[in-house]
């Protein structure tokens, strides 16, 4: 069964960077999920889907997937963009302020 190595993003919904140190194998399923007719719900006979193991470095997943046997492909993560300004939304407030502060 494939699997990925990744490192994954920062959520969309805050700007910090917890849960994205660690790198991740995760299964790919191989079957599709199925809508129950009856409630619904999504459900899939793949179990393996479900599993998610974390690392410290890439070097411990990728070896942790040779020694078991499984075929797996890294997907490197993408670099943050260098232009985010430091600082935050009190410093349109700050009394050291270079510019004046019109409203």
């Amino acid at each position: 069964m494939p699997a990925r190595i990744y490192k994954p993003a920062k959520t969309a919904m805050s700007s910090g960077t917890a849960k994205t140190r660690h790198w991740v194998l995760e299964y790919v399923a191989d079957t599709a999920r199925e809508i129950d007719p009856l409630m619904g719900w999504t459900s899939s006979k793949d179990t393996q889907a479900q599993v998610k193991l974390s690392f410290d470095s890439k070097e411990a997943a990728l070896e942790y997937a040779r020694d078991n046997g499984i075929d797996a492909a890294v997907q490197e993560p993408k670099t943050r963009k260098a232009n985010i300004r430091p600082g935050g939304y009190g410093e349109n407030f700050a009394t050291n302020r270079r510019g004046a502060w019109t409203h």
